[in-house]
């Protein structure tokens, strides 16, 4: 159902129409930086350090062949580079490329700026009581950590 007895949105709803805002916003950053969205996520992710592909692929929720062809395309644009695993040579790992870090910093922050925006109508509190709610949501459903928000960044 999309809106309860009083007019106000439903819980499906207001998630499912708040994704594809967020969506949006991620997509047009990433697009300012000639990424798609889905290599945005992937320099996003590798901004904490490289990963193996066996990492990256549960993470970002991609099949094998989908993220063989994500880590060939972003490599081809010079944004990552794999490299040797230094605890079993037979191993790669994908790293940012000094280029990558570069749009990954730039993009990154524009996308927190544009994310930022959104809930600019809500009081502190309610952004506070809307931040805890949704990082519930997130930890209850074990989202993988493929974007931190400005206060995590620990990395």
């Amino acid at each position: 159902m999309s809106k309860t007895e009083d007019g106000e949105m439903g819980i499906v709803a207001a998630l499912v129409r708040s994704a594809f805002l967020v969506d949006t916003v991620y997509s047009a950053s990433a697009r300012k930086y000639g990424l798609t969205a889905q290599q945005g996520q992937l320099l996003c992710v590798l901004m904490a350090r490289p990963y193996g592909m066996s990492e990256l692929g549960p993470m970002l929720r991609l099949a094998r062949s989908s993220l063989t062809g994500l880590v060939d395309r972003t490599e081809r644009n010079g944004f990552v580079r794999r490299v040797p695993d230094p605890a079993d040579q037979r191993l790669v790992r994908v790293a940012l490329t000094a280029h990558g870090s570069r749009v990954v910093e730039e993009f990154y922050a524009e996308t927190c700026r544009r994310v930022e925006e959104l809930p600019a109508s809500l009081t502190a509190g309610e952004r506070d009581t809307l931040a805890a709610l949704l990082g519930r949501v997130v930890r209850d459903h074990e989202v993988p950590a493929v974007f931190l928000a400005a206060e995590d960044e620990t990395v």
